[in-house]
């Protein structure tokens, strides 16, 4: 940079290193680098490079000698220049004034001899003159490699004057004044911190102590404070502290000196150890006397004193001291004195410090115990509500409901246990776990013998008395599901992220081959020669290898009486008023009828419930002998796109045109849709009906009563006859879903269902299950969030503790009165039921008209785990708005935060012909709430709450009953009734055998499927081939809860049985083995994420016990005899459902990355790895609209050791080893985005998996294509229909921010908490018409 000096200033221009051409008075100048005194308007600049030029200048023209600069007295020698003692910068005039008097005072400072008091002042004076009137003093004192902050600090510690002393003051106030960062940290570099407070103890000792040397220090001590780290131990060794202090006590009146001193003590209360000590020393009292009473006058003062205030509150034994004291009160009424007088709002920042200091004081027990003795709950709610209509206000309204919420009593939950309501006694007892602390504990449960016995005397496990620092500041809540099950694990792989060892895949089989040829039964596909089979015949002829699996009621055990409600038979759950508790309780082995009185004085004639075993559905009569109305195939209509001559050739075209094939705008698909709504344009319900006789009018949509009662059918529900009292000759048509749903039948449904083992015994069928479930057609959209929501529904649950008298707080539903947990009343309530398969609510309590708490149900054997919910509502009115909350959720962060609602399934409209699914619920929030979580169920950890999910819902039909749930349901019986229907569409080129790998231990079967393509022939070529192909091994549902796993999975059967070209290449080329369902225990009895036995099954995959784990020990056994004879299989996949993230994405398996991720120190040979483990997901990122490559994560997680993913991968050896994660709210990319996943996306997702693998074939088997060239187009994906752009994928803890805070933390779990490593993604080009859906979260990248 060139600097020119023309009479003390300095002017910067922009010149080139090299020599340039100037024009002064019409002479050229030539400079070669310098400076030069001349206006800078002399100059003509022809450059604009800027740059650093050394002090060296040539003069070529004549007349520049002295004389030309004699004008002026401060000018720069150009020719001869003297070098001065101050180390000045490059390009600094060494003469210029201000550093001339420094260099004075330098000299003054190193000759004590000559310390002339008189003229340290006037020198002292000149310097702060010309830095008070010259902005350029200043940066030359400033500048980089000047000594002149060193010569002040060294004067101001020589100097014993008190005017020059003061001098100084002035000028450090305004060098730091000015460019305060930079400046600032030269300050506190040079020592400046130090020299300030020991002149404050030297000026202390004086008496008495100037006012305006102890006003200048603290002044610039509450500049330099902030920017010194060890600000408070400097202040508290040096003994600053009782100085500040001290001046305050004695100077209350004097405004002037006792503000610099309070912003002094507002940075020594940031250390903790100074707050103890001020606290100790009287300051909180003495900053109460400042702030109170009430008054206007020096404003600025309180502002600070409640800042310096609310700091000191931080530490807990001020808190304590200020408890003591009673000032609680004080704060709260000094807070409603100035928000009744600061009409204005001129005053929020004192507001706020007011509301500060009762937000610190409020940390600790007491805090809150005294905010509440003093009112201060209805003080910030009028005050708050007061607020709420100024939108600048919402600081004050927010840190309101903050105290507000932390103040609010904690209450226990209104359960007698948290351990579940049912309890299902194990084999053996864990030694160790989780599982192991809950026996140790008095038994809370009730087994499925002792639904009637009085319970134990228990140790209190809902809440415990915790700490006085209990949730106090933000949450930091780590994940506590699965700590106890990995925490015994630890120990031994602690370092399996770094330890390259332990990570390496494993060389060895853990088990001998002799204990596994047991397995050889499930692999006769290995073995088969197909010898006495008939090639010719037709699918019957090959029904010996259809199935050993029987998972029918003829096989079943159960004979109990299976009953579906129906309007005017009043269900067993429903406990007439003269019944005794033993006509109330069904029974598993008898078949008993139930005598019901009405409550009026002529009951009708006594009504039997109706049983499953002897229900007969009659399909109507005149539709009986047409041809069922098409299932939606998209697999056959993809067939009809293409027909070219050869089957490799439709291989080839099907996989061009991949995204066509799998994907649900085809045309074919939307004119199933069409059939399936079958709504004409007046909205009468579909065609395709079944009537069903009286008493089965399947859903008690009408209102239900005590003693079965007549029933008050409306036109609504389309019946016919029902004005028929006695109910004989009452019809409905309802939809005939055996014929809209390809895989259901509901009469095949109830065959299922008796067959199914239940740790509670359910006797009931879900109308959505009985019905089923055809997926909308319309599209639904990602909630958007309404501003204060959250703050609408926290204030109205702080209302029912200031007006408690408004609470009506009645339970109307509690499965812990085993006797009869639907509790009648007189039709004010709406009526609750979870008794059947997959259900879950413990109880339901009504706490205004249209308000109730609702409580999950743990899983069973367990204390924890709360998120699944699925439960039936009716009795319900139209036009009136209900608000339900379910109180006791654990995660801390959930997706129906951004955009994700619950579902319902409406009765009335199943029968108007929409059976369906729908998205539902507005004012959805998710929040912390006043529930105390015990230190049982919180790993140990005290202080926790539990979390509500509250939403509103009106119900749009009278005497509606309408089902919620978590996600789209999918029972165990559902899966028996679509693997029968599967089975049935079997053509006679499929090769698919069930087999049951075992027993649960609630009883019920495991399926096992293996699905291929029949041999051409038995010829020893094709049996050869038959017996070589690859295979492929899928899972799902591990996790009951994860019910979209099931889909996908549905999804993905539907695809290899069907009859396209691209099912038929796929069963070609691999042997598919599928254990559908995981977790057949947890799925009936409503669990979220364990077996019976209390443990989470993916994290048993390294040491599964046979009696405790049998799917995961079978399972695990199949695979590792598939590694002992050579077989390992090609991929292996586990599907799962995520709560957290949005899209579809992968887990899996990789050394190297896994290496990188750890920061491991690792050989090159370490990170020779094969890349195949990355081409499946990358397929699936280009063919499938809701797949995220860059939500993929292929890191080995010391948390992740022992689920199936990593273990298959160790253990076995499989390199494609994945969990597939799909998530349960929607998606924010591709074609899909701003959307809620449904089932349609869902089960289009497991066929484009099953496409996906066909493609992998073709990566992992060149030598059996001709197309040796498309491996690098397969990879990029330049024959499918992609557009690659920047991924659009937020993580949970990316979401955008409201303009309200949130009061939850990320928190992990199980696959959840798989780190992101890939930035990179492939997304598909939005259409068109989903291009303008609103997505909150579009906005915001990673």
């Amino acid at each position: 940079m060139m600097l020119l000096a023309n009479c003390g200033a300095f002017h910067r221009i922009k010149a080139p290193r090299e020599t340039y051409s100037r024009v002064v008075h019409g002479q050229p100048l030539t400079v070669g680098a310098g400076l030069i005194t001349t206006s800078p308007g002399r100059f003509r600049q022809r450059s604009e490079t800027l740059w650093q030029i050394p002090l060296i200048l040539e003069l070529s023209h004549p007349e520049w000698d002295s004389s030309f600069f004699s004008q002026s007295t401060r000018y720069v020698n150009l020719v001869k220049m003297n070098k001065p003692k101050m180390a000045t910068e490059k390009g600094v005039p060494s003469n210029s004034r201000v550093l001339m008097l420094l260099g004075q005072l330098e000299k003054m400072n190193g000759d004590s001899m000559g310390r002339d008091a008189e003229t340290a002042r006037q020198v002292t004076a000149k310097i702060l003159h010309l830095i008070q009137t010259q902005e350029r003093s200043g940066k030359e004192v400033m500048s980089k490699g000047s000594s002149g902050m060193e010569v002040i600090l060294a004067s101001l510690e020589n100097f014993q004057d008190l005017q020059t002393t003061l001098n100084i003051l002035y000028i450090l106030s305004e060098l730091l004044t000015v460019g305060r960062g930079r400046r600032v940290g030269v300050f506190v570099s040079k020592g400046g911190t130090g020299i300030l407070f020991q002149l404050l103890i030297t000026a202390s000792k004086e008496l008495p102590p100037s006012e305006e040397l102890m006003l200048q220090l603290h002044s610039l001590l509450a500049k330099v404070g902030p920017k010194d780290r060890k600000f408070g131990v400097k202040s508290r060794l040096s003994g600053a502290l009782n100085i500040t202090v001290n001046i305050m006590k004695q100077n209350l009146q004097n405004a002037k000196l006792l503000l610099p001193c309070l912003q002094v003590l507002r940075v020594y209360s940031t250390n903790s150890v100074n707050a103890i000590s001020l606290g100790k020393n009287g300051v909180v009292e003495l900053m109460l006397k400042i702030v109170a009473p009430y008054s206007k006058k020096n404003t600025s003062l309180h502002k600070v004193a409640l800042d310096a205030l609310g700091a000191l509150l931080k530490s807990k034994a001020n808190a304590r001291r200020a408890v003591d004291g009673g000032h609680v009160p004080v704060l709260l009424l000094l807070y409603l004195d100035w928000h009744r007088n600061d009409t204005r709002h001129r005053h929020m920042l004192i507001r706020k410090g007011l509301l500060v200091c009762l937000r610190n004081i409020t940390n600790i027990k007491l805090g809150r115990k005294a905010f509440v003795e003093g009112d201060g709950m209805r003080i910030l709610y009028n005050t708050s509500t007061e607020c709420l209509p100024v939108r600048t206000l919402d600081p004050l309204v927010n840190t309101s409901s903050l105290i507000m919420r932390k103040c609010f009593p904690k209450n226990r939950l209104p359960l007698p246990t948290i351990k579940s309501v049912f309890h299902h006694p194990l084999p053996h007892i864990p030694p160790a776990g989780p599982v192991a602390q809950l026996y140790n504990q008095p038994p809370g449960g009730r087994t499925s013998h002792q639904l009637n016995s009085k319970p134990l005397k228990q140790v209190d496990d809902v809440v415990d008395e915790s700490d006085d620092n209990d949730e106090t500041e933000g949450d930091t809540e780590n994940d506590t599901e699965n700590e106890e099950d990995e925490k015994y694990q630890r120990s031994l792989n602690d370092d399996i992220e770094t330890d390259l060892n332990k990570l390496h895949p494993k060389k060895s089989p853990s088990r001998p081959l002799e204990e596994l040829r047991v397995y050889e039964r499930f692999f006769l596909e290995l073995s088969e020669d197909f010898q006495e089979y008939n090639f010719e015949c037709s699918k019957s002829a090959s029904t010996p290898l259809s199935s050993s699996l029987s998972l029918s009621a003829s096989s079943t055990r159960c004979t109990r009486p299976i009953v579906v409600p129906t309007a005017q038979a009043l269900p067993p759950k429903h406990c007439p008023i003269s019944s005794s508790q033993e006509d109330c309780k069904p029974t598993k082995r008898q078949q008993t009828q139930q005598s019901q009185s009405a409550p009026t004085s002529t009951p009708p004639a006594p009504l039997t419930p109706l049983e499953l075993d002897t229900i007969h559905l009659t399909k109507d009569q005149d539709k009986k002998g047409k041809a069922p109305i098409p299932s939606w195939d998209r697999h056959t209509a993809l067939s009809s796109l293409t027909r070219p001559a050869s089957l490799g050739q439709k291989v080839e075209q099907e996989l061009v045109h991949v995204l066509e094939c799998v994907s649900l705008e085809e045309e074919g698909m939307l004119n199933s849709e069409a059939e399936i709504r079958g709504v004409s344009q007046e909205g009468s319900p579909v065609h395709a009906t079944r009537h069903i006789q009286s008493p089965l009018l399947l859903g008690g949509i009408s209102t239900r009563r005590v003693g079965g009662g007549g029933s008050n059918w409306g036109s609504d529900c389309g019946s016919e006859g029902a004005e028929d009292e006695g109910g004989e000759g009452a019809v409905l048509e309802v939809p005939d879903t055996a014929r809209l749903l390809a895989l259901h039948d509901p009469d095949l449904y109830v065959e299922m269902v008796k067959g199914t083992q239940s740790v509670p015994q359910y006797a009931e069928v879900a109308y959505p299950d009985y019905f089923g479930h055809v997926a909308p057609t319309f599209r639904e959209p990602l909630l958007e969030r309404i501003y204060g929501v959250q703050r609408s529904k926290i204030f109205q649950d702080i209302e029912r503790l200031i007006h408690p008298n408004d609470i009506i707080d009645k339970v109307v539903y509690d499965l812990d009165i085993s006797s009869c947990p639907v509790i009648e009343d007189d039709g004010e309530s709406l009526k609750f039921n979870s008794q059947f398969e997959s259900g879950n609510l413990r109880k339901a309590i009504q706490v205004r008209k249209y308000e109730y708490d609702l409580v999950l149900n743990s899983d069973i054997n367990s204390n924890h785990y709360h998120q699944w919910f699925y439960f039936e509502v009716s009795g319900m009115r139209v036009g009136s708005t209900y608000r339900f909350n379910i109180i006791n959720c654990e995660k801390s962060n959930s997706q129906f935060n951004y955009g994700m609602q619950v579902l319902m399934y409406s009765v009335q409209e199943a029968i108007s012909g929409r059976p369906c699914w729908v998205r539902t619920g507005m004012d959805i929030c998710y929040y912390k709430n006043h529930f105390a979580r015990s230190s049982i169920a919180a790993g140990g950890q005290k202080g926790k709450s539990y979390y509500t999910l509250t939403f509103s819902i009106s119900f749009n039909h009278k005497d509606d009953v309408c089902y919620f749930a978590y996600h789209y349901p999918y029972t165990y019986s559902t899966l028996k009734m679509h693997l029968s229907k599967l089975e049935d569409s079997r053509t006679p080129q499929i090769y698919l055998r069930q087999d049951v790998l075992c027993e649960t231990l609630g009883g019920n079967s495991c399926p096992l499927l293996t699905i291929t393509a029949m041999p051409e022939s038995n010829s020893n070529d094709h049996i050869c081939q038959f017996r070589n192909r690859p295979l492929i091994f899928l899972s799902a549902r591990v996790h009951p809860g994860e019910t979209n796993a099931s889909w996908v999975m549905k999804g993905t059967l539907e695809f290899l049985m069907g009859t396209s070209p691209l099912a038929a290449s796929l069963r070609e080329a691999y042997i598919f083995k599928i254990v559908p369902m995981l977790n057949p225990d947890g799925v009936v009895n409503g669990n979220h994420r364990c077996s019976l036995s209390g443990e989470d099954l993916n994290r048993q995959w390294q040491n599964p016990n046979p009696e405790l784990h049998p799917t995961i020990f079978h399972t695990k056994s199949l695979l590792q005899y598939l590694a002992h004879i050579q077989r390992a299989p090609l991929v292996f996949c586990d599907y799962h459902g995520h709560s957290r993230k949005k899209n579809v994405f992968m887990y899996g398996c990789s050394m190297k990355e896994t290496i990188w991720q750890s920061n491991t120190s690792a050989t090159s040979s370490d990170l020779q790895e094969d890349l195949g483990y990355r081409a499946l997901p990358k397929i699936l990122s280009q063919i499938a609209p809701v797949f995220s490559m860059a939500s993929c994560s292929f890191v080995v997680e010391r948390s992740k050791e022992s689920t199936a993913r990593v273990v298959v991968w160790r253990e076995i050896g499989v390199q494609r080893s994945y969990t597939m994660e799909s998530t349960l709210c929607g998606c924010d990319q591709g074609k899909y985005k701003g959307l809620q996943i449904s089932t349609r996306e869902l089960e289009e997702m497991g066929a484009q998996f099953c496409v996906a693998l066909l493609r992998l074939k073709r990566l992992t088997g060149l030598r059996n294509h001709q197309h040796l060239l498309d491996l690098e187009s397969d990879l990029i994906g330049t024959q499918s229909k992609v557009v690659s752009c920047p991924t659009t994928y937020v993580m949970e803890e990316d979401e955008p921010s409201f303009l309200e805070a949130i009061d939850y933390s990320a928190e992990s779990n199980d696959e959840d908490a798989e780190p992101e490593n890939e930035q990179g993604s492939e997304v598909h080009e939005i259409p068109d018409h989903l291009d303008q859906v609103s997505d909150s979260e579009s906005n915001h990248r990673v």
